[in-house]
């Protein structure tokens, strides 16, 4: 008589695997929940204030050198159209980059891996920061004197590329800084007038064309110029590339990605 066919494992354990990382991200997301927004007097509260602080030094500031801004007349509406999306690119690019320093010991249990903890310092942050996207601008449209009519697509699509740029660089600077304790203040300090060249405080078509050949490498340039486009229905930049986003976002991420699976148990026995 035949032996009895054993129905194949390897899709059960798939889908075990599957819920078991599922689980361990959503506890690491309450973990850091607690630990980022709770311990802290006003919690989420400062996670808004933040923004809503810097978007008010600049609307102030150059409300006092200029008349209008290069795109509508509301300082605050121009202002929050580009430093929103940029923050948000900013804040996901720090919290992948710790990742696994900051997970480290719970690393150390078969359980959870580097990729759980990555994916779940995403997940957190990702909605925090769409959280303040929504209050921040919704709030600034509701007080505005001028009707806005807003072109979602647009806003979505600088959203998610912004989200996947700061996934892909992220992930590359959680490798490098891992590897090399240097790396982490090196970027810090070259990242420092990121700002000035992301299109935040002008639009990309003020720029002599010198400039903006050199900003145009810049990938949060075509980013806050796309999410502008949905904000002023007048402005229609021919510079973006979604494409050009979409490739710096993936190799960075491919290459973080790649040599974290080799080096990742180096990064977290380091001392």
């Amino acid at each position: 008589m035949p032996p009895a066919l054993e129905p194949p494992k390897a899709r059960f354990d798939l889908h075990k695997r599957s819920f078991a990382s599922s689980r361990v991200i959503l506890a690491l997301v309450l973990r850091e929940m607690s630990s980022t927004y709770g311990r802290s007097p006003g919690g989420y509260i400062w996670a808004i204030l933040e923004p809503v602080g810097m978007i008010l030094i600049l609307s102030v500031g150059f409300s006092l050198l200029m008349r209008t801004p290069s795109l509508g007349n509301s300082f605050l509406l121009f202002y929050a159209s580009g430093y929103l999306v940029f923050s948000h690119y900013k804040l996901l690019e720090k919290s992948v980059s710790k990742s696994i320093l900051y997970s480290r010991r719970l690393l150390l249990y078969p359980a959870v891996t580097w990729f759980d903890a990555i994916i779940a310092r995403l997940v957190l942050n990702f909605l925090t920061s769409l959280m303040n996207i929504i209050i921040i601008l919704g709030g600034i449209l509701v007080f505005s004197e001028n009707v806005v009519v807003l072109d979602y697509p647009p806003i979505v699509a600088a959203i998610m590329l912004a989200t996947f740029l700061g996934l892909g660089v992220g992930t590359l600077n959680c490798l490098l800084s891992g590897l090399f304790p240097i790396w982490s203040t090196v970027w810090k300090i070259a990242m420092r007038p990121l700002m000035i060249g992301s299109a935040i405080l002008y639009i990309y078509e003020d720029l002599p064309q010198a400039a903006g050949n050199v900003i145009w490498w810049n990938p949060l340039v075509h980013i806050t110029g796309l999410f502008r486009t949905g904000v002023f229905p007048t402005y229609n930049p021919q510079y973006i590339s979604e494409a050009y986003v979409f490739g710096v976002a993936a190799v960075t991420f491919a290459f973080g990605m790649l040599f974290l699976s080799a080096y990742h148990s180096d990064i977290i026995n380091r001392e």
